[in-house]
């Protein structure tokens, strides 16, 4: 399927980005850094432009009275559900209407390509290049571990040029089916809505997608993916080859970027060779990522469990003082008290709220 971004390549900007893609062996890469490109800057755009307006005319109170620090954390939670919502719709319209895609055996879906695929890879490597961009400015406000998270989510993705499992773009891309909601959870904490029922089936659909996408899906496509690089590390390239120059007159003989010989999926296939570090370095990353959505999960529960489940310490002032008083007085100290802690337990960014 050819890439259907409505934009085609922009040939100066192929050409500028050439020297360094075939440094980097990144193949495809000019075909899609004009996406790279566009993503990057309309999520910069979203940032420092698009949500601090919308937020100061729909919510002028509460986003007034944020700390400089929360409101960058707020802009960020902002282009963090636009990218969400708009990556899923196009990752999921990709694998169910790209038909070579569909078909790939597993030969093609370590080293085939197809447009579709690739526009998923430039949109969603523009993004984390958005967010290592972000992360680094603001590091005392997001982490180190935050910061790590950008760097090895842009460095996998990039992989995708050389072109290596491209196939696998569309397919974890769609852990980002959770993040609408994860969103959403945050900001009702901020706008004062938490325990509320809005906030509770929000819930209920974060716990929902974050399994399904991330625990069953996740872990079913990571044994395939471990599968198909398990038999590409143990095959044996055809032991024939074309004199490439001879054919068209491109340089992808010596290793560069080259124009197709044929319109197929593996026309940039190359030696059909996975080096031990490529391997190893995105199966890592791969093992890193899953054991995180586990502990991920395991603190979502508690944290939204927490928004619901009547404080101990309330409970417990709430029995002192049923046994000392009684009437209006008495209610009105528990729902201080009551008020006061929920107020504790959300005041602070939960590590739910930091997962991506």
């Amino acid at each position: 399927m050819h890439d259907p971004f409505p934009i085609p390549p922009l040939p100066w900007l192929s050409k500028a980005v050439q020297p360094f893609a075939d440094y980097f062996h990144l193949t495809t890469l000019p075909l899609h850094v004009h996406e790279v490109l566009i993503s990057f800057l309309g999520y910069t755009f979203i940032n420092h432009v698009l949500a601090p307006q919308l937020s100061k005319r729909i919510f002028p109170v509460k986003y007034a009275k944020l700390s400089p620090e929360r409101k960058i954390n707020w802009d960020v939670h902002v282009v963090s559900l636009v990218q969400s919502t708009t990556i899923n719709f196009l990752a999921l319209w990709v694998m169910f209407n790209d038909e070579e895609r569909k078909n790939m055996d597993w030969q093609q879906r370590i080293w085939g390509y197809t447009g579709a695929a690739g526009m998923i890879q430039g949109m969603a490597t523009g993004y984390f290049l958005w967010d290592l961009m972000v992360t680094l400015q603001n590091v005392k406000v997001f982490g180190l571990g935050m910061l790590a998270h950008a760097l090895s989510a842009l460095i996998v993705f990039s992989f995708g040029f050389r072109p290596f499992v491209n196939f696998y773009g569309c397919t974890f891309i769609l852990y980002e089916l959770s993040s609408p909601f994860l969103n959403f959870h945050w900001f009702f904490d901020k706008l004062d809505m938490t325990g509320s029922k809005a906030q509770l089936y929000n819930g209920i659909m974060l716990l929902f997608t974050f399994f399904s996408c991330r625990l069953v899906w996740g872990t079913y496509q990571s044994v395939r993916v471990y599968q198909d690089v398990w038999q590409a590390l143990h095959h044996q390239p055809a032991t024939t080859s074309i004199d490439i120059d001879a054919l068209n007159g491109t340089a992808a003989a010596t290793g560069k970027s080259a124009a197709p010989l044929h319109d197929d999926i593996m026309r940039f296939a190359g030696k059909e060779f996975v080096p031990l570090w490529l391997a190893f370095t995105y199966l890592g990353s791969n093992v890193i990522l899953n054991t995180l959505n586990f502990y991920w999960f395991g603190k979502m529960i508690e944290t939204v469990r927490k928004r619901f489940q009547p404080p101990k310490e309330a409970k417990r002032k709430e029995k002192a003082i049923a046994t000392r008083s009684t009437g209006a007085n008495g209610k009105s100290r528990i729902d201080v008290d009551e008020t006061e802690v929920r107020r504790r337990n959300v005041a602070d960014d939960e590590p739910i709220d930091a997962i991506s």
